[in-house]
């Protein structure tokens, strides 16, 4: 069951809950706080377990830039337990509290962890393993872009990505300018082209790529430039898997 919530307690909400529980007798009482609203969410945790007695907490909005913090005073008031913690609007952004983790993220350090769930969650061992087959020997095609594009997609928004890496949540500032429309708009483009076009770009002349740019709703001069930026994608790609082999960063598909 899912109540009505406040920030700043009040009697009547309070007498309304206080008979829900008399009435439901419920296995686990949780709150929900707001990660981003620091110390009033502590206030309002320790008055609800004052009258209601929670068992847990669930802590949301750990996508945005809060670290969590509160997380540690609500902890140490309430003494409950944080069960979970809201990555996202829906329920399937709720994912198992692991105290380790919140407190790498405080401290700037990442969360790797989690980064490593949600690839595995996104790509089975197979999927990796043909894939790396491809690039090794250089039949990475538009069509596997495409699909890992819609696996990246999958894992969230970049900046929250990064954040997980540590020592990149620096970037997170300079990535909150990167459209995720973009993947959008890049698949669009690809979606457009025919099978074989895809898995040969080469045949890509200027009369294909007119049609494609018509068909996904974009110009043709982003048509080229998803193709310029893919033929240097490959050669990264291809230099990477062989032995011995470095990167020069440059721009990328984003870029």
């Amino acid at each position: 069951m899912d109540t009505a919530g406040r920030l700043h307690v009040d009697d009547a909400l309070m007498e309304q809950l206080h008979a829900v529980k008399g009435k439901v007798a419920p296995d686990e009482i949780l709150f929900v706080a707001d990660s981003m609203t620091g110390q009033d969410a502590v206030k309002a945790a320790t008055a609800f377990d004052g009258r209601l007695g929670l068992t847990g907490v669930i802590l949301t909005k750990m996508d945005g830039d809060a670290r969590g913090g509160a997380a540690l005073s609500i902890r140490a008031v309430t003494g409950r337990p944080i069960k979970f913690v809201g990555m996202g609007e829906k329920l399937d952004a709720l994912e198992p509290f692991h105290p380790d983790r919140v407190a790498s993220r405080i401290l700037g350090m990442g969360d790797v962890l989690s980064l490593i769930e949600k690839a595995e969650e996104s790509v089975s061992l197979e999927e990796a393993k043909d894939l790396e087959a491809k690039v090794r020997q250089g039949d990475f095609t538009l069509e596997d872009f495409r699909v890992q594009l819609m696996q990246v997609k999958k894992l969230g928004p970049l900046d929250q990505l990064l954040g997980m890496i540590p020592g990149m949540g620096k970037l997170k500032g300079a990535m909150a300018n990167v459209d995720d429309r973009e993947v959008d708009r890049i698949v669009a483009i690809i979606n457009s082209m025919t099978g074989k076009e895809r898995r040969n770009v080469n045949i890509i002349n200027g009369n294909r790529r007119k049609r494609i740019a018509r068909g996904s709703g974009t110009q043709v001069q982003e048509v080229n430039r998803l193709l310029k930026q893919f033929a240097e994608t490959r050669k990264i790609m291809k230099m990477l898997s062989r032995p011995g082999g470095k990167l020069r960063l440059g721009k990328g598909l984003f870029g």
